[in-house]
């Protein structure tokens, strides 16, 4: 097992707990589940990881329909017939082999450099996909049944999973992964985030967007929330202009609202709250 320690980088801030449970997986070799509502940083939390640390990321982006052996391999059954009919190929159609295709997970275990893999949103799909994984990633192997022949990890990948909890995760899945909530960032956090992307922004101009960041997040009857990456976004189209003056947001005279609300509904909620300033 090597010697792996995560940091954080220059854009990832990175809190005392998530450091501790993040490095605590990676020397137990047991996958980290991470669960928090859309816009904390679930899905980057992996890509920094990737840079920190120097290693490839590979991304499975789970689907509601996908199947297990989807994200392990595929088996390109219509182009070998393709072959065998027109026989323009540089494959041979009598090896089933040439026509093995790794899926993402199977990309990680044939590396032959240790990765980062990130499971992505796996509440999408169904509780079947989440068992099927079990035994995979404690075997850290799989079969391809076509071909008679089992797959090894060569080196054991550092597995993040994300988790947006819209759909309860199976009891065996959950007792064989490492869990940890990342909360909403509180404004001292926040904060430092925004430093982290903004490392000369104007202090007063820092204070004022998030305050009202926070303030409009918090307006009763919004449905869709602004995450942190829409916070980012606005503020770097405020930057781009000229005509704007950070006093006008104490007057709820709000630029730019599309950047951080996407919702019709939560349009109209925005309205009635904020009047003429509303744009």
């Amino acid at each position: 097992m090597g010697n792996y320690t995560f940091t954080g980088t220059d854009s990832y801030v990175l809190d005392y707990e998530l450091s501790k449970i993040v490095n605590a997986s990676i020397a137990l070799e047991m996958p980290l589940l991470i669960k928090g509502e859309p816009g904390t940083g679930k899905t980057l939390l992996a890509h920094a990881i990737a840079e920190n640390l120097n290693m490839p990321l590979i991304v499975l982006n789970v689907k509601s329909s996908m199947k297990a052996i989807e994200a392990l391999y595929q088996y390109d059954t219509l182009t070998r017939l393709n072959d065998s009919r027109f026989g323009d190929s540089s494959r041979n159609v009598s090896t089933i082999e040439d026509y093995i295709k790794m899926g993402k997970i199977g990309q990680s275990f044939a590396s032959d450099t240790k990765v980062v893999l990130l499971i992505d949103e796996i509440d999408k799909a169904d509780t079947d996909f989440q068992d099927d994984l079990l035994d995979v990633l404690d075997q850290m192997s799989f079969d391809i049944i076509e071909i008679d022949k089992t797959v090894n990890a060569r080196n054991r990948p550092i597995i993040i999973i994300t988790s947006n909890a819209k759909k309860d995760l199976s009891d065996p899945f959950l007792g064989r992964c490492v869990f940890h909530h990342i909360a909403f960032p509180d404004e001292e956090m926040m904060h430092k985030i925004v430093l982290a992307h903004f490392p000369d922004l104007d202090k007063k101009l820092s204070e004022a967007c998030i305050e009202t960041f926070y303030r409009l997040r918090n307006i009763r009857g919004i449905e869709k929330k602004p995450a942190t990456r829409e916070l980012i976004n606005w503020i770097r189209i405020l930057l781009m202009d000229k005509n704007f003056d950070p006093k006008h947001l104490s007057k709820n005279e709000i630029p730019y609202l599309g950047v951080l609300f996407k919702k019709s509904e939560d349009y109209k909620t925005l309205q009635k709250q904020l009047g003429s300033g509303y744009r």
